[in-house]
């Protein structure tokens, strides 16, 4: 339970920086989009999922876990099946373009969209919370 609590919050904390950026001196991690935002929704979504695991067991467990499933399924919708299957040089132009300027554990293709390392750790986090739900 209790592990499951830390990573909770640890996907919450890495989140929250799709709504304030999260900037190390010049390193740029993710840029925030603010509060009127799909991410911001998707926050507030979250949170309530982690409400509904602490406050109504086992109930709470199903619903978080339906939260984290259909994060996960759109999550790879628009990052992990392009880089699967390739990409359109728009879809390439404008996800690169949007995350210009982040870390990249890897560098980016003219064919295939390479998720940055925010991205990356947060898809890392969705499916260790999907695991420690189903657990």
């Amino acid at each position: 339970m209790v592990i499951a609590v830390v990573f909770q919050a640890l996907l919450w904390i890495w989140f929250l920086g799709c709504v304030f950026s999260w900037r190390f001196g010049k390193v740029l991690l993710v840029e925030g989009v603010g509060f009127k935002s799909m991410e911001f929704i998707v926050l507030c979504v979250y949170t309530a999922g982690i409400a509904a695991f602490h406050l109504f067991p086992p109930a709470g467990k199903w619903i978080l876990l339906g939260i984290l499933a259909l994060w996960f399924i759109g999550q790879f919708r628009f990052h992990w099946y392009y880089t699967i299957f390739g990409a359109s040089e728009r879809k390439l132009t404008g996800y690169n373009e949007c995350f210009k300027g982040t870390v990249r554990l890897f560098p980016v293709s003219e064919t295939r969209l390479v998720p940055d390392f925010y991205h990356i750790m947060l898809h890392l986090l969705i499916l260790v919370n999907i695991v420690l739900c189903l657990v």
